[in-house]
Order: C-alpha cells, then structure tokens, then sequence
C-alpha cells in the first residue's frame, strides 16, 4: 500500500494522512485516529489496520509499508461487507 491510497475506504481516508496523524497528533490510542477524517467509524474493516500502524507507530516512531496493495484490500473489504461483518455508510 502507498502513502496515497485510501486506508479507510469508507471515508477516502489515506495511510498518509493516518501516518502524519501519528506523527503529529502522537495519539495514545488507536481509537483517537477516528479524529483523523472519521477513519476507523464506518463499516470497521480497516480498523485492525489502523491497530497495525498504531501499534507500529509507538514501536518505532514511523509506519512502514506491510499492508495489502490497494486491490488486495479493496477486494478483502468487498468480502467482509458481504459477510455481513460490517456496512459502510451510504454514501461510501
């Protein structure tokens, strides 16, 4: 996953902008990145990746790129909405 795709597909949040949020705001939990664009309150997907980056952030200072490409995870998300595990808003 590059810094420019969408990390919170629900609400077009990108991993750069969650990367910088840690950076920045040095949030001391991983629910504080909802303040970041709403990432994280939609369907819950993306969730245990922002867990991911947190947890990484605290760790080392920086996020790293171990994430799905942008294809993989939309498809992975496509799978866990049809499970029922989660609905995005309406609009997204």
């Amino acid at each position: 996953m590059q810094p420019d795709d969408e990390l919170c597909l629900c609400f077009h949040v990108t991993k750069r902008k969650v990367s910088n949020y840690l950076r920045i705001e040095k949030p001391r939990r991983v629910g504080q990145l909802s303040d970041c664009f709403g990432a994280g309150t939609g369907c819950g997907w993306c969730r245990p990746f922002l867990q991911r980056l947190f947890d990484q952030a605290v760790a080392a200072g920086e996020t790293s790129d171990e994430l799905p490409t942008p294809e993989e995870y939309a498809r992975m998300r496509a799978g866990y909405i049809e499970a029922g595990k989660g609905k995005p808003p309406g609009d997204a």
